[in-house]
């Protein structure tokens, strides 16, 4: 008997992908990670230093201790500091912008852009950014935007040693460099979600590191 499982949120993961994979094909400045495991796109100078600077300073005055849905901060597994960055400042609104035009996803679809900071020893474990639509979260996450399709996490700033984004599946580790812009898509081209975007902040041996991340749902998010 065939499976009646229903994913939610399939077939829009699926345009969404085919809409973004056009966009990001015929952009010339968009490097594509070698894999078939994923959609993985980098783009350099995405951000101008004088940005990186001015975005590390908002970081600084709203991170926080990081927490997970269901796990805090003293567990270990996300221990980075991190903060929603003021959506109304004409700098973050700037940046959103420019992001939703490269990736071509209306705006109203994306969440508050966060930013993250890690100081030596902070981490954040192998995770995947797609939820888990069998817990108890997804309620709520269905009526706030439902799933996730695309990532976007810009570097702002070089790490003295350490601090990659580790592509556990895919066997790449990205280097934080001031100013790329790192794209992914959570699911796979059908929509399923993708479990090979898995992926971790390998812990930071030595100064700091800053990024923003700006979360796409299927839907208005909020």
């Amino acid at each position: 008997m065939a499976s009646t499982t229903v994913i939610p949120d399939k077939d829009a993961l699926r345009r969404v992908g085919e809409t973004v994979r056009k966009r990001l094909a015929d952009h010339p400045r968009i490097y594509k990670v070698p894999t078939d495991k994923a959609e993985i796109y980098a783009v350099g100078d995405f951000l101008r230093p004088t940005e990186c600077q001015r975005l590390i300073r908002m970081i600084d005055t709203v991170a926080r201790p990081s927490s997970l849905y269901d796990q805090d901060y003293s567990s270990g597994f996300r221990t980075s500091y991190s903060g929603d960055l003021d959506p109304y400042d004409p700098l973050v609104m700037a940046v959103s912008r420019r992001i939703d035009d490269l990736i071509g996803i209306n705006g109203i679809c994306g969440e508050t852009i966060q930013g993250q900071r890690y100081f030596p020893g902070q981490e954040f474990k192998p995770h995947n950014d797609w939820f888990y639509t069998d817990q108890d979260y997804w309620k709520g996450e269905r009526k706030r935007g439902g799933q996730r399709s695309w990532t976007a996490m810009a570097f702002l700033n070089s790490v003295e040693k350490g601090g990659e984004t580790h592509f556990v599946e895919v066997g790449a580790k990205v280097e934080p460099k001031p100013g790329v812009l790192m794209l992914w898509n959570n699911a796979l081209p059908d929509g399923m979600p993708n479990e090979n975007t898995l992926h971790a902040g390998t812990p930071v041996e030595a100064g700091v590191k800053y990024v923003l991340t700006k979360w796409y749902r299927t839907r208005k998010w909020g």
